[in-house]
């Protein structure tokens, strides 16, 4: 009996973590069986699965009207919208409310408080428009070429934002509150694990590229890489500026490495 309980371990935690991914990163009607740093933590190393789903519908979305015979613009506003909808614009919420505390000027414990406030100001404002118009017509310069293109794009910017956060969760990055969804998963993922998701994150891109040929890998591979190098540096600013990481952070994070990929995506062409 006790052999059988041991086997079995690994696959309820994958089971927890799957249901933890899914449930706290997509709309999807999936119940969270646990609610804890183990669970948080196998959720996290899941977070890039939850993504290549969030991926896919957005693809679809796109590739449906670009095949319907809308034309470029349409499918690129339904790739960059769908992700949004999937997620109940959670990380754009995050996005903007970080914009908003970072450029506040103001000390650590006012531009918290000024993130956990439910409007969002100037800083904000521009940051999101500039976003979702970044997104866009990047992803319109990938539909121009076919819709293989702007799938690809589109599954590899929300792959990218997700394996951002797994990297967010990493052992060094504490959290900047003691309550919330950024201090239950904060520091909960190994470094070497977040490492290795970063690794299979761009070598899965590579794969997926190399669909549409050698150069495509080469540049799929180079998104990745870049959506979450510059996430990075987002993250370490925030946690000097903030002293660590919070659930708007990593709506931040991820929203960067999408944004950083698909541009580095275009530029590659």
């Amino acid at each position: 009996m006790r052999a059988v309980t041991t086997s079995r371990t690994p696959a309820r935690t994958r089971a927890d973590g799957l249901r933890f991914a899914f449930g706290t990163l997509t709309v999807l009607p999936v119940r969270i069986g646990r609610w804890d740093r183990r669970a948080a933590r196998a959720g996290m190393l899941c977070a890039p699965l939850a993504g290549l789903v969030v991926g896919l519908a957005a693809a679809a979305a796109g590739a449906a009207l670009l095949l319907a015979g809308a034309g470029a613009a349409p499918a690129a506003v339904a790739a960059a919208a769908a992700p949004a909808v999937l997620t109940r614009g959670l990380h754009l919420d995050g996005l903007a409310d970080t914009a908003d505390g970072l450029g506040s000027g103001k000390p650590a414990e006012d531009a918290l408080a000024i993130m956990k406030q439910s409007d969002i100001g100037p800083f904000g404002v521009i940051t999101l428009l500039l976003v979702l118009l970044g997104q866009a017509a990047a992803l319109y310069e990938l539909y121009e070429e076919g819709w293989a293109h702007g799938a690809l794009g589109a599954v590899l910017a929300a792959v990218a934002a997700r394996a951002a956060l797994t990297c967010a969760s990493r052992a060094s990055v504490p959290a900047a509150r003691p309550e919330g969804l950024g201090a239950v998963v904060a520091a909960t993922v190994p470094a070497g694990a977040a490492g290795a998701v970063a690794v299979v994150a761009a070598g899965a891109a590579a794969g997926a590229g190399l669909l549409l040929g050698r150069s495509e890998a080469l540049s799929a591979a180079l998104a990745v890489l870049a959506g979450l190098g510059a996430a990075e540096l987002l993250l370490r600013r925030c946690v000097r500026r903030l002293g660590g990481v919070t659930g708007d952070v990593f709506g931040a994070v991820a929203e960067t490495a999408a944004t950083a990929a698909l541009v580095v995506l275009v530029l590659g062409r």
